[in-house]
């Protein structure tokens, strides 16, 4: 009876027929009232698992997002489903965060999103003391960690909000977590006894490769051959810079494309990311700023032009590849000079940061040249690139995928 129940609010509220696993089972766990850690994948379907819990509990479900964009697109899509959703951050005036805060304590909503510094904010969290919360969701809760790949300090004071809040059932999400990422999460928001569900890492339709180049004009032949090839893709560019340059080149060699990175105002992101997601173009080039809310299903091909600070965020960002389930390629263009780019970046970024102290300044910058050398690892290895990442994750595997660059190298070798 209990399935028939979810089934059948799933096919309500969201038109779906079936769950994808395990979805279904997070939703369960959710709605027995225990907290929740679940690590699933790029395009896994992670937003249902609080959204559908949300419809059926008493009370608001605030969801924690560390982006507007992302916020932005689930809140649309919600309000297209008819769901009474709002988010509140910076981007809007005063006046529009007093209406939804308005509509928050009359009960008018079943989600609220938000940014994890709003719980400093007085006003909301008197609002907040007048309204029932039915489940607290963080999303990206990898940012909680500092052993993560893209620790927020202010995800770090979720653990006492919640203190605050009488400790509503929490459910965290993330897409990728190593073994010591999963245990910080869960210990940072003090979960108690959380059931934990990891799932799909594997993603059999992607095609991992690494293509060693040695100048920027191989790495744009590359570009080329891949966009002739499958069409549509998204190109990662470590850089600013890096992102406008390829985009000058493009533009010269008459290929359509969308640019986006974070020096862009809020409006030209918008566009950019609507343009690319309404298929008014089918190649985007990006810095990492590109990402969440993607939710195109028909993306071929995504390419690292430059070495990721990370294997974390090389998987998560490949996985926004195939999400239709058909045949997709992951490339990452690796050249030596990358990597002394990318310690130069991870230098120059903890300096900066007047936030920190000398000895945190330390420790951010052996974290990072740590995360540098793991994902070195990947593109040196002549072992199983998807076994790599599994290895990384934590996650079982077959010795061999058959399905990545490496293996395919090997299997032509012995059929030679």
């Amino acid at each position: 009876m209990a399935d028939k129940i979810l089934t059948d609010a799933l096919k309500k509220y969201f038109g779906h027929d079936s769950f994808r696993s395990p979805q279904d089972e997070i939703v369960a766990s959710i709605l027995s009232g225990r907290d929740t850690l679940a690590i699933m994948p790029t395009g896994g379907g992670k937003s249902l698992c609080y959204q559908l819990p949300a419809m059926l509990l008493d009370g608001i479900t605030l969801v924690v997002s560390p982006l507007i964009a992302l916020m932005k697109d689930q809140v649309d899509a919600l309000a297209a489903r008819g769901i009474p959703a709002a988010m509140i951050n910076s981007s809007q005036t005063w006046e529009q965060q007093c209406e939804v805060l308005a509509a928050l304590e009359r009960g008018e909503l079943k989600l609220a999103y938000v940014a994890p510094e709003r719980f400093r904010a007085q006003s909301f969290s008197r609002a907040l003391g007048r309204v029932k919360i039915g489940l607290f969701a963080v999303d990206e809760a990898h940012c909680i960690s500092q052993w993560g790949h893209d620790f927020r300090p202010d995800y770090m004071r979720l653990g006492e909000t919640l203190d605050r809040l009488g400790r509503p059932v929490c459910a965290a999400f993330t897409a990728t977590a190593t073994p010591e990422v999963k245990s910080d999460i869960a210990e940072q928001l003090r979960l108690r006894e959380p059931a934990v569900f990891v799932s799909g890492f594997a993603r059999p339709n992607l095609s991992f490769n690494v293509r060693e180049v040695s100048s920027k004009a191989e790495k744009f032949t590359r570009i080329c051959g891949l966009i002739d090839k499958y069409k549509s893709g998204i190109i990662y560019c470590a850089t600013r810079k890096s992102a406008e340059a390829l985009s000058e080149s493009l533009w010269r060699d008459g290929v359509r494309h969308t640019l986006y990175h974070g020096a862009m105002t809020p409006s030209e992101r918008d566009i950019a990311q609507e343009d690319f997601i309404g298929k008014k173009t089918d190649v985007a080039v990006a810095t990492n700023a590109f990402g969440m809310g993607i939710d195109r299903p028909d993306i071929r091909f995504v390419c690292h032009y430059e070495l990721p600070g990370s294997v974390e965020a090389l998987y998560q960002e490949s996985g926004r590849a195939g999400r239709d389930g058909s045949p997709a390629d992951c490339i990452l263009l690796y050249s030596s000079g990358d990597v002394t780019t990318a310690k130069f970046l991870i230098f120059n970024s903890s300096a900066e940061n007047e936030e920190l102290t000398d000895e945190e300044r330390q420790m951010v910058q052996a974290q990072d040249l740590a995360r540098l050398e793991a994902m070195t690892g990947y593109c040196k290895t002549q072992d199983c690139l998807r076994g790599y990442l599994l290895d990384y994750f934590g996650q079982p595997h077959e010795k061999t995928c058959g399905n990545c660059g490496n293996c395919l190298a090997e299997y032509e070798t012995r059929d030679l």
